[in-house]
């Protein structure tokens, strides 16, 4: 039975589609929901997987292929093997003496990586069905080289020529693409200015340290930073609605709700999505929802409804080290907040000199519809709820 493999039904945002990767071959036997294809768009990628057990008979479009909505991409032969039907041991049987007869046996990905990393395919050994060499076999591969000591009795290897010198170029994704694109849109369309303050971190790390363990047995999840971040952010915006407006042409369009975007640092690129409702949320709703988030966009999960929205950002640079950043819009919101890394530094407390926990916050806006005293005035709202959590519970 011959099935049509076709791309997923795309957003109304979304025009169009690229070709990411093919995870099979022609004439190789997958099972049931095995990952066909993924398919990259301007937001997230998208997973096609095998309708039966089966095999691609042709593909239609290779790597790098842009494709609409439902176009059809392979044609998928259900139960077959080589036109008859199998079982599945003896497609496996059937792969090593395929693989021999031809030199298309390597998938486009794998064929690419071992291009990049100037391997030969023979020395790679393959376990994937019937023997057949996986992207993960070449990375291992590449790995156990690197890890390899170096020969020492080769004297030519003093100095590489510089014959051997080399570069790579490789083709930005389309969500590369798309980030780069609005980076540059945010720049050269906003009145972007950037305000600066600093935080005592020490009465949170205080509660952090003594409710950890409570915390922990009781809701299932660790107690960090995000979660007073985000609910700080949240009860700003309700004091300056400004800051969770967006202009829209010649309107300025004010929200009576609370979606903060998050910041997350994926392989592909980094994305924003939303958490939804914060004001609703309490702190171990929102870590578990951060924590969601932050795995899907690492796993490539990531869905259109996830990214979509949100009326302000919070971008956390801390955790990679960054001690002071000017972070840039995410339009059309507003306003970004962006935090850092908590140091130890000297502060003057009531005349003495102190060792404390700071950190710096930065907030960049749009001028255009955030004056100064509303940026400042949100910012130190931050501030305060951070230094005196208590005002959160208590609404001051």
């Amino acid at each position: 039975m011959s099935i049509e493999i076709k791309v997923p039904v795309l957003p109304e945002s979304v025009a169009d589609a690229t070709i990411a990767t093919w995870h099979v071959q022609a004439g190789e036997q997958v099972s049931r929901d095995q990952i066909l294809v993924d398919i990259e768009t301007d937001k997230v990628v998208l997973e096609v997987v095998a309708p039966e057990d089966g095999q691609i008979a042709e593909f239609l479009a290779e790597e790098g292929d842009t494709v609409l909505g439902e176009a059809i991409i392979a044609n998928f032969v259900a139960g077959a093997v080589a036109g008859q039907e199998v079982t599945k041991a003896e497609a496996e049987a059937a792969a090593p003496a395929e693989a021999e007869e031809t030199s298309d046996a390597l998938s486009p990905s794998v064929r690419r990586l071992i291009a990049e990393h100037n391997v030969d395919a023979a020395a790679v050994k393959g376990t994937g069905v019937g023997g057949r060499i996986t992207k993960e076999d070449v990375e291992a591969f590449v790995k156990n080289a690197k890890a390899a000591p170096a020969p020492t009795s080769a004297p030519a290897a003093v100095a590489a020529p510089l014959a051997e010198r080399s570069e790579k170029r490789v083709p930005m994704t389309r969500l590369r693409k798309t980030i780069a694109n609005r980076l540059l849109e945010a720049k050269n369309s906003t009145a972007m200015l950037t305000t600066f303050n600093e935080v005592n971190m020490k009465p949170i790390m205080d509660i952090r340290k003594q409710y950890q363990e409570i915390f922990e047995k009781r809701h299932g999840i660790r107690l960090g930073f995000m979660s007073f971040y985000v609910k700080a952010v949240t009860e700003a915006l309700k004091r300056f609605p400004e800051v969770n407006a967006s202009i829209d042409g010649d309107e300025i369009v004010y929200h009576n709700y609370f979606d903060v975007s998050i910041a997350v640092s994926t392989p592909r690129g980094l994305v924003t999505p939303v958490l939804r409702d914060t004001d609703k949320m309490s702190l171990a709703d929102i870590e578990r929802n951060v924590r969601e988030l932050a795995l899907k966009g690492r796993d490539g999960k990531l869905t259109v409804a996830d990214m979509t929205g949100g009326n302000f950002t919070v971008t956390n640079g801390g955790v990679f080290g960054s001690l002071m950043s000017t972070p840039i819009l995410n339009l059309p919101q507003s306003a970004i907040l962006g935090m850092h890394a908590i140091k130890d530094r000297p502060m003057a407390v009531n005349g003495q000199v102190e060792i404390l926990p700071m950190m710096y916050l930065a907030l960049s806006y749009d001028h255009r519809i955030v004056d100064g005293r509303e940026s400042v005035g949100y910012l130190v709202a931050i501030k305060d709820f951070l230094e005196d959590p208590t005002r959160l519970l208590l609404d001051l």
